[in-house]
């Protein structure tokens, strides 16, 4: 008894298979006409490469090249723009800072304000609490007030 299938999918049908695809394709027309072996031949319409006078290096030449011009100088670069100046601070946003600053004091020197540090520590972590609440609690969660109706894709 013979336990390998006879099966139709072995090698021998694949090549079989695939030389009636080629075929069918030949037959409409697919395949018979390479493009003009471009890729072979070398290409002379390319840009010339010529050599610049900085350090040796090379540039590719256009049309619109001036020969006499000097190339730019090595060393100029681009620099970037001023940034915009930060937007100033509003009360409540000043007022949650100063409670962040009260609360690190405390917390280092309580005997300033003439606290034990017993006392001065836990006043200094709800004082730093409430600060750092204050400040998350005023982050907005909306779109600026300067903006249009379309705002773009809000998720």
């Amino acid at each position: 008894m013979n336990s390998r299938r006879d099966s139709t999918d072995g090698p021998e049908d694949v090549d079989a298979t695939f030389a009636e695809i080629v075929a069918g394709l030949e037959r409409e027309g697919v395949g018979r006409t390479w493009p003009d072996d471009e890729a072979d031949t070398p290409d002379d319409e390319a840009e010339p490469v010529k050599p610049t006078h900085a350090e040796g290096h090379q540039a590719v030449a256009t049309a619109d090249d001036d020969p006499d011009e000097v190339p730019d100088d090595p060393d100029d670069h681009f620099v970037p723009p001023e940034p915009p100046p930060l937007p100033a601070l509003r009360p409540g946003t000043i007022a949650a800072l100063l409670l962040i600053v009260l609360g690190v004091v405390l917390l280092v020197v309580p005997g300033l304000f003439g606290l034990a540090s017993r006392i001065g520590t836990p006043l200094a972590l709800i004082v730093l609490c409430s600060g750092v609440g204050w400040l998350v609690l005023r982050i907005r969660n909306g779109p600026p007030p300067d903006s249009g109706w379309d705002d773009g894709a809000v998720l």
